[in-house]
């Protein structure tokens, strides 16, 4: 599934405020000022991103020679220039929006995302009457192995004809919502932004090919939501070639925003139909306020769950899916990449249900080096795969990115209260039994 944008709206000022989500935007393309809880790269140029490369590429030499079935966390807006994240994030939306135009004409608005299905005939109806396609043209669509033979077209089925139709030298035409005329979908791609999708995929392609044969899997993170499309698409491109026997490609989704559960499901029924094995992160999220004050700003919805108590949820039920996948099919893995002690429980209890072994290696757990061992040691000495999340780098960028990973976590002193009750209680136990050393 590529982007997730808000639901269509039906008015002019819902489109434009969609509109401007995916606009790119100086401030919010290279500049990673504001962030909170993540480091965002600055793009200098392609060199730079080819030394990008090279450190990843050294950090899964590392990850492979410390541990067994270890993982190496990569970020896309350091392969490639954010800008033009930005901006391939914006045609994906554009196309998958065009979608739910012509399923709110054929009275499916407000339908889940996999339950939106639309009528070839009526759909092909309507492309001829916006002078987009002929009928004959349109069969060609159509016709494609990838596309459901029901004589209906659902989401997943729409993104595979992104492909098959912008190969095409004719122009792909779709209307503009705000001024009712026809535009070519990808008028904004230059041919200096061609090649940056080629180098971006040729960078994936390379640290993919390097995890495989170091035994490594490589986690793409998540980042801003408005590149987040364009960074799932590339994550996905990847999963379909190398997730063929296991899962080699973990992508990252961040349950903080409103269309994740989407996302999650989308993308596993992809994998399902093609077959290869959905590997997942899942995080609650690390730029809330950026996200928060470029939607105030650009004036658009603000992406972000409401709530801290939304979020969990969100969280608990993309886990829970990812949870009965692998129940049902064993072609799937998931990280659950949390501080939160409610999250582990939660899952160590879903697992017993659902009859999940640790041995099985299909659940994993995460926690930042540094913080939450009361929750990592534990999970370790009962069996279950857990990692540290090692931030690495010069001291004067390391420094303010786990500074800002204090600000961010608003419950770090809590937490920070708890771990000290812990150690006090462990050092009185160890006192009264006199093992203080042991």
């Amino acid at each position: 599934l590529v982007g997730h944008g808000p639901s269509p709206s039906s008015s002019t000022t819902g489109a434009e405020k969609w509109e401007k989500k995916y606009r790119a935007h100086q401030v919010f393309g290279d500049h990673h000022g504001g962030v909170t809880g993540a480091h965002t790269y600055f793009y200098a140029d392609e060199a730079k991103c080819d030394q990008h490369m090279e450190t990843f590429l050294r950090c899964i030499d590392a990850s492979s020679g410390s541990s067994e079935d270890g993982f190496s966390a990569i970020k896309l807006t350091a392969l490639a220039r954010p800008q033009f994240l930005v901006r391939f994030s914006e045609v994906l939306v554009k196309w998958r929006k065009f979608f739910y135009q012509m399923a709110a004409e054929q009275g499916q608005a407000g339908r889940a995302v996999l339950d939106t299905k639309l009528e070839v005939e009526k759909l092909q109806e309507a492309l001829a009457n916006l002078g987009i396609a002929s009928k004959a043209e349109s069969q060609q669509w159509f016709t494609g192995e990838n596309l459901s033979t029901s004589g209906t077209v659902d989401l997943l089925d729409w993104n595979s004809l992104f492909d098959s139709r912008t190969k095409l030298s004719r122009p792909l035409l779709i209307p503009n919502r705000m001024t009712g005329q026809l535009e070519p979908l990808l008028s904004r791609f230059s041919e200096e932004e061609e090649l940056q999708m080629k180098r971006v995929l040729q960078r994936v392609d390379v640290l993919a090919k390097r995890a495989m044969e170091k035994g490594v899997r490589l986690m793409v993170d998540a980042e801003q939501s408005y590149f987040q499309p364009a960074i799932s698409r590339l994550t996905v491109e990847t999963q379909r070639r190398f997730n063929r026997s296991q899962p080699i490609i973990y992508n990252t989704y961040q349950c903080y925003l409103k269309e994740a559960y989407n996302s999650v499901t989308g993308d596993m029924e992809l994998s399902r139909r093609e077959g290869w094995h959905f590997g997942t992160k899942l995080v609650r999220g690390a730029y809330m306020e950026q996200e928060r004050e470029r939607a105030a700003q650009m004036g658009y919805e603000d992406p972000i769950n409401p709530t801290y108590e939304k979020t969990n949820e969100m969280y608990h039920r993309c886990l829970d899916y990812v949870l009965e996948e692998i129940t049902h099919s064993r072609k799937a893995s998931v990280m659950v990449a949390s501080h939160n002690e409610d999250t582990v429980k939660f899952t160590l209890r879903r697992m017993m249900e659902l009859g999940i072994h640790p041995s099985d290696k299909k659940v994993c757990f995460g926690q930042l080096l540094g913080m939450c061992d009361q929750i990592t040691f534990p999970l370790g000495q009962a069996g279950f795969p857990v990692y540290k999340y090692v931030p690495y780098g010069p001291v004067n960028e390391v420094l303010p990115y786990l500074s800002r990973r204090a600000q961010e976590n608003r419950g770090f002193m809590q937490r920070a209260t708890r771990e000290r009750d812990l150690l006090w209680k462990e050092v009185k136990r160890r006192l009264l039994t006199g093992n203080l050393f042991s």
